[in-house]
């Protein structure tokens, strides 16, 4: 579909449900990533770093950079920008090497 200037382009989403990022139930449609879903919810960081704890958000969104390291069901070390987000995920905000946010 070609976008002509001045049209505004119509988005088609999945059905939606219901997944965890935080602790706090978050909307999410089918075919979403877990950083699209975060960043629709108003989660820029994604991350800390180890040393310093400096913040970290999605940065590439295609895998190459490891910003957007989260905790997706206790597994740490899940780049967000990588995984499809699915009904009752529970989503963390990874600290340093994979300790995950307490809820």
């Amino acid at each position: 579909m070609r976008i002509e200037e001045g049209q505004r382009p119509v988005v088609r989403r999945g059905d939606s449900f219901q997944m965890e990022v935080d602790g706090t139930p978050t909307l999410a449609h089918h075919g979403e990533t877990v950083a699209s879903v975060m960043l629709a919810g108003g989660k820029r960081v994604l991350r800390s770093t180890r040393n310093e704890g400096s913040p970290r958000g999605l940065f590439c969104g295609i895998g190459v950079c490891y910003d957007c390291l989260v905790v997706v069901d206790g597994r740490a070390n899940v780049r967000a920008c990588m995984i499809r987000a699915i009904p009752g995920m529970k989503v963390r905000t990874q600290q340093g090497m994979g300790e995950g946010k307490e809820e």
